[in-house]
């Protein structure tokens, strides 16, 4: 059955007062003087090649001088700007310029301009950070470092936070997988973090695992979640998103709750009934899904029959669907607790249909 998202109690109000009730709604920002064009960002940063002779990936490893993603919002390892099944494209730089003064992006004529804290690619992940005050002092975020609030203001994942400790790095990488560790002791907290993004031989498939250790006498506390840019169909008319359970709008903490002639609710899936418009953008959560792993199993299916599915082995705590025309993503939170002395480790399995 198709519901379209008007039918759902409150949002209608929602869209009628203009409320904004989320903190993923954009911040207003002055258009940028000079930007500069993408390109020259892929062209003059590292990049490790991964191969399993089904699927071919690009990954940009940390580098706080030349990287291609040098933010303080997400872990800085692990970007991916193309990975390709045959000639099919799911990732790859979802804005064409950047400029250093812009939170999260705008619009520069026709092109889009995203900001150095927003401006990455593929299957990123953001930590919430560790023990951030609204006053002067230091705080933690897992897979970027020990970062300097310098103000009284509230944490803005948009800003970026000056980087006083990245930690210990490493890069170990072979044909078909890539290993990335951030060793960290700073701001009261101590870790060993370790992620491997591996081509599965033989398959169209990718795992990304994970390994947190505490290392410190403080225990952490957080949460993260994969962004999951996907840049599959240009406006994403057509895109499809099933779950494994009924899906229900969170129309209380809608940023920008679709269009009614954008999407529609059927059943267990979410689908784009049009392409997007210039400038349109779209952000809100989702729920329906239950307190295990099983639930952690998404199909994005574009109108071509490209596509991926997304599995986690970890239950979930939040779900977020964001797009603009550029890109889309469905964005699984997980909880992180892990007490001094212990570990957590989880994995993503990505299966592509090209």
């Amino acid at each position: 059955m198709r519901t379209p998202f008007l039918a759902f109690p409150g949002l209608a109000l929602c869209l009628l007062a203009g409320t904004v009730l989320n903190a993923d709604a954009q911040p207003a920002q002055p258009q940028p003087k000079v930007t500069h064009p993408v390109a020259d960002l892929l062209a003059s940063s590292p990049s490790l090649v991964l191969d399993n002779g089904k699927l071919r990936a690009v990954v940009r490893p940390p580098d706080l001088e030349k990287g291609f993603y040098r933010g303080t919002r997400f872990d800085q390892a692990g970007v991916i700007t193309s990975l390709k099944a045959g000639d099919t494209e799911f990732y790859g730089p979802w804005f064409e310029r950047t400029a250093p003064e812009v939170l999260d992006y705008v619009y520069v004529g026709r092109d889009l301009v995203a900001g150095p804290d927003s401006a990455t690619s593929g299957p990123v992940e953001e930590f919430a950070p560790l023990d951030f005050a609204p006053r002067p002092g230091l705080f933690v975020k897992i897979g970027v470092g020990v970062l300097r609030q310098p103000d009284t203001g509230a944490y803005d994942k948009y800003r970026h936070y000056e980087i006083v400790d990245a930690g210990k790095r490493e890069t170990r990488a072979t044909d078909t997988s890539v290993t990335f560790s951030q060793s960290l002791s700073g701001a009261g907290y101590a870790y060993d973090y370790e992620k491997t993004i591996s081509l599965i031989p033989g398959t169209r498939m990718m795992e990304i695992d994970h390994v947190l250790k505490n290392t410190g006498t403080k225990a952490i506390d957080t949460t993260v979640y994969d962004h999951n840019f996907l840049t599959l169909t240009p406006g994403n008319s057509g895109i499809r998103i099933s779950f494994p359970f009924s899906v229900k709008a969170d129309t209380a903490q809608a940023a920008n709750p679709p269009a009614p002639d954008l999407m529609a609710i059927e059943g267990n899936s979410l689908v784009y009934l049009r392409a997007q418009k210039f400038k349109e953008r779209l952000s809100f959560p989702i729920t329906g899904f239950g307190g295990t792993a099983d639930d952690y199993d998404i199909r994005i299916t574009g109108p071509t029959g490209a596509g991926v599915q997304i599995r986690g082995d970890s239950p979930m705590t939040k779900i977020n669907i964001f797009s603009v025309t550029q890109v889309q993503a469905v964005e699984p939170y997980i909880a992180i607790h892990v007490p001094p002395g212990g570990e957590q480790r989880w994995r993503y399995l990505y299966d592509y249909t090209p």
